[in-house]
């Protein structure tokens, strides 16, 4: 399966969400699509990321816009998450890893002095003709959703 690259149609991968919903990535075609990945469900810095989108989903929603959240986490636990932090979006289970793998989110990450392989905190802007448009890679939280919403305000314009 082929990297997603800016300015380039992304794969049409199906996805298994919240809910116990399977859809594919052109199934948002139409609407603008906010692809988050996180590394690990109901951790400190995954949760405020979540927080920080959902405190402000109302401004997406009036830019037609979707956000959804993935990570490798199980249905169960991604269902939890969901629920616990009260999350008006859906969020994505890829233990598979083939959402991570198509846009390139897995790295090597230093955990305890030991090398491992997880999620690099990214976010994907697409248009809504299935384009992406910008990328965020190494996210950190802390103002990030604003910058977001920036960036698909002009976007649209």
């Amino acid at each position: 399966m082929s990297k997603v690259q800016l300015n380039k149609t992304i794969p049409d991968v199906e996805i298994h969400l919240t809910g116990d919903k399977k859809v594919r990535l052109s199934d948002y075609l139409g609407k603008i699509l906010v692809l988050y990945f996180y590394p690990k469900a109901s951790t400190p810095g995954c949760t405020q990321e979540g927080l920080d989108f959902r405190d402000a989903i109302a401004r997406f929603r009036r830019q037609s816009t979707v956000i959804l959240g993935a990570s490798r986490d199980s249905l169960k636990a991604q269902e939890n998450f969901k629920a616990k932090q009260g999350f008006p979006f859906d969020l994505a289970s890829d233990p598979e890893e083939t959402l991570c793998k198509a846009f390139d989110v897995i790295k090597e990450k230093n955990m305890y002095g030991r090398k491992v392989l997880g999620i690099e905190r990214s976010t994907f802007l697409i248009d809504g003709k299935g384009v992406l448009r910008q990328e965020w890679r190494k996210v950190k939280v802390k103002g990030h959703v604003e910058e977001v919403l920036e960036a698909v305000k002009a976007l649209k314009k």
